[in-house]
């Protein structure tokens, strides 16, 4: 219950007797007191003090008539439940959530009207003469009112606000669909798809691709990120996040709190409609993580690894390049493919520039040479054409990252 209420709510006024006739006459007065509370809630409840609002003035009006009813009917009969004015309450609640409204001006109105009704019944309690422990049974079944239209209120509201944020999931989770579709992206269908789901479209964004929970169970609880469309129940699990590039945007506390550990690979950043290319490379990226040719922890940037990622975009061919390209190494023992390919790779990549190669691997110049003239003696002319060290220096490159 979003009104606060004491632990215990009367149920009904018990033995004490009213006297006959109180709820006729409470009744008689009841359009007239309708009249001083809707008054008193617009002077006191800013949000109710509306000129020109016929629509809202009607429905505060029909509010306060009914919970004074409510209280009449209890007095002429205990056993009355009053559905009919709870559901009423139940709508007023309801309808304030979906025009986006809190439920704190209905709990003021509720408070301010109740306050005043019950001071306009003391003037009739003090006309009739009613002892202490009449007035006391009324104060009580006053309360129970209050108590039950606002129960009824905050239900309607709580459930309009259930209904509208499932409501507003969906409509993220299309249109999430929609721009991690293949094919055309029409900028029409974006833009009034994301204006329904109350989401700013950006000129650019990256998606994010997620490991697997670590823990089970995990999976279900949505990860949250200002701005960002996330669908965990896709595999692997994924984040669009919008204008990615802005100061700070990955390396902020959020996104890290966001993830909660989890390993991720970021898509390069792209132009809204192209939304599918960064999780194509997200994606890749992500399952390269999980073989370990790149970091398997931590989160992994694609812009960082362009070159890996363009390596493994075509394994079948890559796997082809280094079989033509590094076959002269299969004459040689595992051991010593590894140290030839390294000093061969490292040769190639510092301008055949022996003391280079050997402090980039940390050994003796000397060394470096003995292992040259062993590749020399494998590869030949090979390692002196420029085309054939392009291919040399791919296929050692992918070698390297196994």
């Amino acid at each position: 219950m979003a009104v606060p209420t004491p632990h215990e709510v009367p149920e009904a006024r018990g033995a004490v007797p009213l006297p006959p006739g109180l709820a006729e006459l409470l009744r008689a007065r009841l359009e007239g007191v309708a009249d001083e509370v809707e008054a008193e809630v617009r002077s006191r409840v800013p949000e109710y003090a509306r000129p020109g609002d016929d629509l809202y003035r009607k429905r505060l009006r029909d509010g306060v008539v009914q919970a004074l009813t409510l209280f009449v009917d209890h007095i002429a009969d205990p056993r009355d439940n009053g559905e009919s004015i709870a559901a009423t309450y139940y709508e007023l609640g309801r309808g304030e959530a979906l025009e986006g409204r809190g439920l704190d001006p209905l709990q003021s109105a509720l408070r301010v009207g109740g306050m005043h009704a019950w001071r306009l019944l003391g003037r009739t309690a003090e006309e009739l003469g009613l002892d202490s422990t009449v007035v006391a049974a009324l104060g009580e079944l006053a309360f129970r009112t209050v108590h039950e239209v606002a129960e009824a209120a905050a239900a309607g509201h709580a459930e309009a606000q259930l209904r509208s944020t499932d409501e507003l999931e969906r409509r993220r989770r299309r249109l999430l669909g929609l721009l991690l579709s293949e094919g055309p992206v029409a900028v029409e269908a974006v833009q009034d798809l994301a204006h329904q789901a109350r989401w700013p479209v950006p000129r650019q964004v990256a998606v994010v691709a997620l490991a697997a929970a670590a823990e089970q169970g995990e999976e279900e609880r949505p990860l949250s990120m200002a701005g960002a469309l996330v669908d965990m129940e896709s595999r692997p699990p994924r984040m669009l996040v919008p204008d990615p590039d802005r100061s700070g945007r990955w390396a902020g506390r959020g996104f890290t709190l966001a993830l909660r550990g989890r390993p991720a690979a970021i898509g390069p950043t792209v132009p809204l409609t192209e939304a599918a290319q960064s999780l194509r490379w997200a994606t890749r990226a992500l399952g390269l993580m999980g073989r370990g040719i790149l970091p398997r922890q931590g989160v992994v940037r694609c812009a960082d690894h362009l070159s890996t990622l363009l390596l493994h975009a075509d394994e079948p061919l890559l796997a082809e390049l280094r079989a033509t390209a590094l076959a002269p190494l299969d004459e040689v023992s595992a051991g010593q493919r590894a140290r030839l390919a390294e000093t061969l790779l490292a040769w190639l990549l510092s301008g055949s520039n022996v003391p280079d190669v050997a402090a980039r691997l940390h050994i003796h110049p000397q060394t470096v040479r003995y292992r040259l003239r062993q590749l020399d003696k494998l590869f030949g002319d090979t390692l002196h054409d420029p085309g054939s060290r392009l291919d040399l220096v791919l296929a050692l490159r992918a070698e390297s990252l196994q």
